[in-house]
């Protein structure tokens, strides 16, 4: 898979260098590794591709800056100090927000002795996949999004969505977006946000909309259409929510793991460096 490795985010000239590596790559994810930048280092490299977006658990933002969410499992004082287990299920991120998620960065601090890997779904490849009688009927359809993991209720499950505080839940109303989203600068076409925060469909009984976001779901995340990434400590992935659904994956709750995340809204003119995008790596999965 394509790709950038970066030794020295310190460099003035670093995020210029990174986007014409970007659009040579056309790869929807970039993982590169290098020493790691530092916090402030971190979100202005990330304000590069547009406007980072606080996420809405605000009790792991970074304490230094709200742009940053950390995820991690491990405890002070007996407290958590991070999302111990973010994202666990195919999702894309903020597509529960009118203005979704363009670009999502993760750095990462510590890594797991096993497992950790973050699984990529090109949907791309998946709405190119669907039959022509399938493709005319949704190509119209409005998608109902909230946060959460439509597929597991129980918010005490390793699988659910990270839980939120009655006062977090009331800033989530319900959102619409395309089941079929052309992307933002491109315009091709992809399935958008078909698992996880998709809870219905607008115009549509919830039982006949729920078997067919599920029925979407299973098509979009076929193996064939997956890629697993692992991660070493300092390397910084950015990808492109526009094209991607993406699921964290389960690991010992007693090894530990840390990564610092941003996320960027769209629309901007600065994400151009990734909206020129092919799904090189889905591609040749298949």
């Amino acid at each position: 898979m394509p790709g950038f490795r970066s030794g020295n985010l310190r460099r003035r000239c670093l995020a210029a260098t990174v986007r014409r590596r970007i659009r040579r790559a056309r790869a929807d994810v970039l993982p590169g590794a290098g020493s790691g930048p530092a916090r402030a280092q971190y979100v202005a490299f990330a304000r590069r591709f547009g406007p980072p977006e606080p996420h809405v658990i605000d009790q792991f933002h970074h304490p230094d800056d709200p742009n940053i969410l950390i995820l991690s499992n491990r405890r002070r004082d007996g407290e958590p100090v991070g999302l111990a287990e973010a994202g666990t299920y195919f999702h894309t991120d903020y597509s529960c927000l009118q203005v979704p998620a363009r670009a999502t960065m993760l750095y990462s601090i510590e890594v797991p002795r096993a497992g950790g890997n973050t699984l990529f779904a090109n949907q791309y490849a998946a709405y190119d996949g669907l039959s022509e009688t399938m493709k005319m009927r949704i190509e119209s359809l409005i998608g109902i999004h909230h946060y959460g993991n439509r597929k597991v209720a129980d918010e005490m499950s390793r699988v659910a969505a990270s839980p939120l505080t009655e006062e977090q839940k009331a800033k989530m109303p319900l959102i619409t977006h395309p089941l079929v989203r052309p992307h933002p600068v491109t315009g091709r076409k992809a399935l958008y946000a078909v698992s996880g925060s998709s809870y219905g469909i607008v115009g549509m009984p919830d039982e006949e909309a729920m078997a067919l976001l599920d029925e979407l779901a299973l098509h979009a995340t076929q193996p064939k259409y997956v890629y697993s990434l692992s991660y070493e400590v300092g390397d910084l992935v950015i990808w492109d929510n526009a094209s991607l659904l993406h699921s964290a994956t389960l690991t010992d709750p007693d090894d530990p793991r840390t990564l610092w995340r941003i996320t960027v809204k769209e629309p901007s003119s600065a994400l151009d460096a990734l909206a020129v995008l092919a799904p090189t790596f889905a591609d040749r999965a298949m």
